[in-house]
């Protein structure tokens, strides 16, 4: 399904919080995400717009900076452009009220919002939007029908500055990443007027556009003309960089944060209380077997971005590597700089401390270089800060977690040099290679479609139904406190993580108590006086 466009009424109205309250999520329409994770909010990728609404799993998220970026959850709807400072409005405890609105009207409060910005008189007052949709527009813009040269192609509403460009089917496909790539090429080429950015997925490319430049109908008909003048077969190839990186498996830092999770968001999980433990049950191999898996497999970069900066969203060139997988529901609050996570059979690399959904393995270096001091920043990628970039080839060799915390100081000081090797990746010569080993592959797959894959399904669809009962009641009860008692509060509205002192500690006045943690945040509750 597309993108909507949302707006905000002008007032929101302070209520308790309904768990589930903003799900709009059709699940009668999808029942899992297939290779991409089996919760329904799973998918291959979707490329998020500034404004989206996120579901990460059960849990919708309003992506106000962190976008466009690239992840593994879908977004059903967008809020207006001019609608986005009522977000940063919004508190703990508020309750929101979506209005469908039309692109039309959505661009209308965009003008609006301009002339009052460039006046920079009286209040802002919003536009108020005579006749709201009684329901919302068709997302779907334009289909590019399959032919003998192309797959389906779909372009999707991604609110009021973007447009989703689809291709094919919700499958993995190396030629629609392929496709995406010479869209790209194509618009850059043809010095595309009024296009800002390009962000690169799996099987889609979201394209961020002034619409005050080109019309959103001009946009589109122009893509549809360059999809025509592709002349496409299987025998392509791209040039690709073999880049190998240190990985230590299960350090501390990642096992401390599936712990946090689990201490924070949810206690009880099919994937707790260890991730690596979970993909091998459901896959119903050993440890090592996953272990190996991670040191031997070679993972195709197709998209980057995987929700923050340059993080890479991977696939193992050997479906025989591709495990059975989920991600979390809901998603963590913290994951490490240059944590390695499994979602589905997609690899990612946390660029930065962030939240995440996928299965936590280990740990590699920063491959985001924000000071530019690394030698693949000077030497590798044209002074960009980030390492890899679509269609390269990245592997790991094992190092102790002691190793890799001297490899990571050294490139935080550009004294860490990448092995990476110039390649081409040969589409045709891979399709031999997979011919060649069909046999093993077929095998592997029918075990993967069978009583396993029913089996998964079952326990994650028990799992999401314990989440759904176990939501949380606001019960209204006046507690009851010593005539003594001091009562201390929290400045902050967030999720108790841990205790600093146990019941009967003698505490003096600013001596940290407790720790609330808001998305990567943490925020220490100090005691107001001394006492016990």
């Amino acid at each position: 399904m597309g993108h909507l466009i949302f707006s905000l009424p002008n007032q929101s109205k302070t209520s308790s919080p309904i768990p589930g309250k903003f799900i709009i999520i059709q699940t009668d329409l999808v029942n899992d995400g297939g290779e991409g994770g089996l919760h329904p909010s799973n998918a291959h990728d979707y490329v998020y717009s500034l404004g989206a609404i996120n579901f990460t799993g059960d849990e919708p998220v309003i992506l106000t900076c962190d976008g466009p970026s690239l992840g593994g959850f879908v977004c059903q709807a967008v809020v207006a452009d001019a609608e986005m400072w009522k977000i940063g409005q919004v508190k703990p405890g508020d309750s929101i009220n979506f209005v469908p609105i039309s692109f039309d009207q959505a661009i209308e409060l965009k003008q609006q919002q301009n002339s009052l910005i460039e006046s920079l008189s009286g209040e802002y007052n919003s536009i108020a939007i005579a006749k709201p949709l009684s329901e919302p527009e068709d997302p779907v813009l334009a289909v590019y029908q399959a032919n003998d040269h192309s797959p389906k192609i779909t372009y999707r509403q991604a609110g009021d500055r973007y447009v989703l460009v689809e291709y094919g089917e919700n499958i993995m496909d190396l030629n629609y990443s392929y496709r995406v790539h010479k869209l790209i090429e194509m618009v850059e080429s043809h010095k595309t007027i009024g296009i800002i950015e390009m962000s690169q997925g799996v099987r889609s490319v979201l394209i961020e556009y002034d619409g005050f430049e080109i019309h959103q109908k001009v946009l589109v008909k122009t893509l549809l003309s360059y999809e025509a003048e592709v002349a496409f077969t299987n025998k392509w190839s791209v040039p690709s960089r073999v880049i190998r990186l240190p990985m230590a498996f299960e350090d501390r830092q990642t096992l401390d944060a599936v712990k946090r999770y689990q201490e924070t968001i949810r206690s009880d999980a099919p994937w707790l209380p260890n991730n690596v433990d979970f993909i091998a049950n459901i896959n119903g191999i050993e440890r090592s077997e996953v272990k190996d898996m991670l040191y031997s497999a070679r993972f195709l970069v197709l998209g980057l971005g995987d929700v923050f900066l340059g993080a890479p969203c991977a696939v193992p060139l050997d479906p025989r590597q591709r495990f059975l997988g989920t991600k979390y529901n809901p998603s963590r609050t913290f994951t490490p700089n240059g944590t390695v996570g499994i979602g589905g059979m997609y690899m990612c690399i946390y660029t930065m401390e962030s939240p995440g959904g996928y299965q936590l393995v280990g740990r590699t270096i920063p491959i985001w270089d924000k000071l530019s001091l690394g030698e693949y920043t000077k030497k590798y990628n044209n002074g960009k800060p980030w390492l890899l970039t679509p269609f390269d080839q990245v592997s790991f060799y094992p190092v102790t977690e002691e190793e890799l915390e001297v490899i990571v100081e050294d490139s935080k000081h550009g004294r860490f040099e990448v092995d990476i090797i110039e390649s081409v990746f040969d589409h045709t010569k891979y399709l031999s290679w997979i011919t060649e080993n069909s046999d093993s592959i077929e095998e592997f797959q029918r075990q993967q479609d069978g009583e396993k894959l029913q089996e998964f399904k079952r326990l994650i669809q028990v799992a999401n139904e314990d989440l759904a009962k176990s939501g949380t009641k606001i019960v209204e009860t006046e507690e009851k406190f010593p005539e003594n008692a001091e009562l201390i509060y929290s400045e902050y509205s967030g999720r108790f993580w841990k205790s600093l002192v146990n019941v009967g500690d003698e505490v003096k006045k600013g001596q940290g108590l407790v720790v609330i943690e808001a998305m990567k945040t943490e925020m220490v509750v100090n005691a107001t006086k001394d006492g016990k």
